[in-house]
């Protein structure tokens, strides 16, 4: 007997030609594959709205590397989140510019704390936390 569930979406007739539209320039195969990813990204946000909750993530920030100090204090939050830092990658893209990509993993309260004090310091130009999930709570 198969674990899958069959039900009915009743939605104006614009929308789902909209939504099948979308669903072809991104290569699904049928409406029910979407609709799942869709589902688990809504749960991958919900685990970010409780504190406690273990989630992955990274972090993408690309920095004056001439700032002063930046490369610096960027390092003392890493060892200060240790616990959260699962790797590191560093590229110069340029004379000035550094891009680094921060794997991160962890409780969401202290995650999203780290990101927030990356993002906020002096000299980052852009910094992108791209959440997820360690997958436990999805099949």
């Amino acid at each position: 007997m198969s674990d899958l569930e069959r039900y009915t979406v009743t939605m104006p007739r614009d929308l789902l030609q909209s939504f099948d539209a979308r669903n072809a320039r991104k290569g699904y195969r049928n409406r029910s594959e979407a609709i799942r990813d869709l589902i688990r990204a809504a749960l991958v946000q919900d685990e970010w709205t409780r504190p406690g909750e273990r989630v992955a993530a990274t972090m993408t920030l690309v920095y004056d590397h001439h700032t002063r100090a930046l490369a610096d204090k960027i390092t003392e939050l890493q060892h200060e989140f240790n616990e959260q830092v699962a790797s590191t990658l560093h590229i110069h893209l340029d004379h000035h510019n550094c891009l680094e990509v921060i794997v991160l993993r962890g409780k969401a309260g202290q995650v999203r704390a780290l990101a927030d004090a990356l993002a906020s310091l002096k000299g980052v130009k852009h910094a992108q936390l791209a959440l997820t999930t360690e997958g436990r709570l999805l099949s």
